[in-house]
């Protein structure tokens, strides 16, 4: 015989923990943020090493981004985290109780985020017409000079659609750092859990907060696309 229990979902014993949930929330926009930032920065050396002369920094670069973006960014996690400190590659705790491990995480994701943002960089460049090379050289430009002034402000109509989309990633893949102790959302969601014995009602709030920064940034980017493409079209 099959006894069916009735599932009682208690929303109100959340209440006194909203605070914790928004904490949580705070954080993992935070470090998804900085990732981002520190990835571009990342992605653009990559970027510029894969397009260079020299074939150490070509070589450098392609293995990097092929590793990175073959290996689960859970094991990179773990890796910087628990890994690396047993053969003295840590980063002490300068500015307070876990700094360090706070540091550790994001270098972790930027490095991994890098790795993707070197092929939004790559695709963006590439998409530019070769002849605007050529037109800004004969024109007496330098490389550099190229690049900033005529290259890049046309790859970025391209770039920042796929940037956003690559926020919106981080955002999700952020949750990795809760299985290591950092306090964002998820494991927030963990310790929720464990004071009230609710497992569903942590999970849903989780979820609702989870499509809640998604949703918005999505919808901005969608401005921003309509933005770039009206720009264009009166260009």
């Amino acid at each position: 015989m099959m006894h069916i229990c009735a599932i009682k979902i208690d929303m109100s014993s959340m209440v006194p923990y909203l605070s914790w949930f928004l904490d949580g929330a705070l954080l993992t926009i935070g470090i998804s943020f900085v990732t981002v930032i520190l990835g571009c920065l990342f992605g653009f050396i990559a970027t510029l090493a894969k397009r260079s002369r020299f074939k150490i920094f070509n070589w450098l670069a392609t293995a990097y981004t092929q590793v990175i973006r073959g290996t689960p960014i859970l094991l990179q996690v773990y890796l910087w985290t628990l890994g690396f400190p047993q053969i003295g590659i840590k980063i002490p705790d300068l500015l307070g109780a876990r700094s360090g491990l706070m540091i550790t995480v994001v270098i972790a994701l930027a490095i991994n985020s890098g790795a993707y943002v070197c092929e939004i960089f790559r695709s963006g460049l590439n998409a530019v017409d070769v002849g605007q090379n050529e037109a800004a050289r004969s024109l007496g430009l330098n490389a550099h000079q190229t690049m900033r002034y005529v290259i890049l402000p046309q790859a970025i109509k391209t770039i920042l659609p796929a940037l956003g989309n690559e926020f919106i990633m981080m955002i999700k893949e952020s949750s990795m750092v809760s299985v290591v102790g950092v306090a964002d959302v998820m494991y927030q969601q963990k310790i929720i859990q464990g004071a009230t014995y609710r497992v569903l009602e942590p999970l849903i709030i989780i979820g609702i907060i989870y499509f809640i920064l998604t949703t918005l940034l999505t919808s901005l980017l969608h401005l921003l696309e309509r933005r770039l493409n009206k720009d264009a079209k009166n260009a």
